[in-house]
């Protein structure tokens, strides 16, 4: 059951709570570190963005792992080095992405294959790394960041919408696959809004 703060709900069940965020240095990222810090979570983040990390990382109390999620090696051992020190991950929220511009034109095969490491590739294997612990400690949630960007067909976002479309289905055949484990894999869609004028 939630309490509040008078600005703010908290949830006492997430207080202790290992969580883990990937692309956690800056912008969305780095409001969900903020955000379960404030709940009382044991929170580590990935980012390679050093100077806002180490701010968000002193101003919050989260640790701060400067990794770069394109290599899967050094981020599932970062995720097992966690795992021994402090105990397995509970919430996995992966989150980083870049949305840069591009053409059809533009893209190369090196292009490609960058794109779809930074959007898409790290989410399966930070899931794969976190999935041994949750079981171990009879279950979890992990959290894929998707976009609202390819059910618009914003321009320019070709592969960046590629993989959030991807992530969609990622997250529903693991969902069915984790599920068994009482690990929940949920996929949220951020949106923008426009403001009325009153």
């Amino acid at each position: 059951m939630a309490e509040t703060d008078g600005s703010r709900a908290i949830y006492p069940s997430l207080r202790g709570k290992r969580v883990m965020i990937t692309g956690g240095g800056s912008g969305i990222g780095a409001g969900i570190v903020e955000a379960f810090a404030q709940q009382g979570a044991d929170v580590s983040f990935i980012d390679i963005c050093d100077e806002d990390s180490r701010a968000l990382a002193e101003r919050t109390g989260a640790t701060f792992l400067n990794i770069d999620l394109k290599d899967i090696t050094a981020t599932q051992r970062a995720i097992a080095d966690l795992a021994t020190s402090r105990g397995p991950i509970d919430v996995l929220v992966n989150n980083a992405a870049n949305d840069d511009r591009h053409t059809l034109d533009d893209v190369s095969e090196a292009y490609w294959d960058d794109r779809l490491n930074v959007n898409l590739k790290h989410q399966f294997f930070c899931a794969q790394a976190v999935a041994p612990g949750m079981r171990s400690n009879g279950g979890g949630a992990i959290v894929n960041l998707g976009s609202i960007s390819w059910h618009l067909a914003l321009p320019e976002l070709v592969l960046y919408q590629t993989c959030k479309a991807a992530i969609e289905g990622m997250t529903r055949a693991l969902a069915r696959d984790l599920g068994k484990d009482n690990i929940r894999v949920t996929c949220v869609v951020p949106a923008t809004f426009a403001r009325r004028a009153s």
